[in-house]
């Protein structure tokens, strides 16, 4: 016969170990799989004076790859929130035939190597491709243009999007936008006032994911790019490229300026997504 520890009135049932020991752990672990290896990159980069710092950082070369880098994150991203709410809304809110092929396909950037996708693009937009050889004529060049890199890191972000507002469509409460239209609301009212203040959060949630998947790409870019530099070169190539010329901490510190950049433009969306959360909370209340 056995006997166990009768719990004490009030106490809530834990399945999982107490919180000193699953903090202390999730600390270890994040230490050794992020920081340790973030700290190894700021190290490396203080081994230079600031004015070599400098230079590395701010050269004609490195600042055109961060314009492109940044910028084309930044709209692929944007468009991500744009069309893939969109697909989003579709796979919620209708049924229709093939509709389990389209929801699964969403995920293929998940499960597309990188280069494969790179490589598909290219085909898919170079002057004799599929697309690309009626968008040459019309003055549209993709493939081996800044556009290509926009294309890529819009495809390969999608997923982000979908898959974090999906849930919370899902989730939410169709009585309210029932209500809404009894009381005379229009479509646009309702959509306005009800549907994307809950899918606010979700959405910026979905842009912050897929702008930082973006901001690293390389696999999928570096194909269709063309890797000109000034023209259609991304940071993270730059980056190999001081790699295989053995300079470490100019590889380094451009890395440097990459996350913290990135790490800036992500709190200020996570800032923006509690703000919206909580404004939504007491609204509702």
């Amino acid at each position: 016969m056995t006997h166990t520890k009768p719990k004490r009135t009030g106490e809530p049932f834990r399945v999982m170990p107490g919180f000193n020991l699953s903090l202390g752990f999730t600390l270890f672990y994040l230490t050794l799989i992020v920081l340790i290896p973030l700290s190894a990159v700021f190290l490396k980069t203080f081994t230079m004076t600031w004015p070599a710092f400098w230079n590395s950082v701010t050269s004609d070369r490195v600042m055109a790859s961060y314009r492109l880098s940044f910028g084309a994150s930044l709209i692929g991203a944007a468009l991500n929130v744009i069309f893939g709410g969109i697909v989003a809304w579709v796979l919620v809110r209708y049924a229709f035939p093939g509709k389990k092929i389209i929801n699964a396909l969403v995920d293929l950037p998940f499960a597309l190597p990188t280069a494969v996708a790179g490589i598909a693009l290219t085909a898919l937009y170079s002057s004799n491709g599929w697309l690309g050889r009626y968008l040459e004529p019309m003055g549209i060049n993709v493939a081996f243009t800044p556009l290509g890199v926009i294309v890529a890191l819009t495809f390969i972000g999608l997923p982000f999007v979908v898959r974090t507002v999906q849930p919370v469509l899902e989730d939410a409460e169709r009585e309210l936008e029932e209500a809404a239209a009894s009381l005379g609301a229009s479509n646009w009212q309702t959509f306005t006032r009800i549907i994307f203040p809950t899918v606010l959060p979700a959405l910026l949630t979905g842009f912050a994911l897929a702008f930082a998947r973006a901001t690293g790409e390389y696999g999928s870019v570096i194909f269709i790019a063309g890797n000109m530099p000034m023209v259609s070169e991304i940071t993270p190539l730059f980056i190999i490229t001081k790699l295989e010329q053995y300079d470490y901490a100019g590889a380094t510190a451009i890395a440097v300026v990459m996350l913290t950049v990135s790490f800036i433009l992500l709190l200020t969306i996570n800032l923006l997504q509690a703000w919206s959360r909580n404004r939504g909370q007491s609204e509702r209340t």
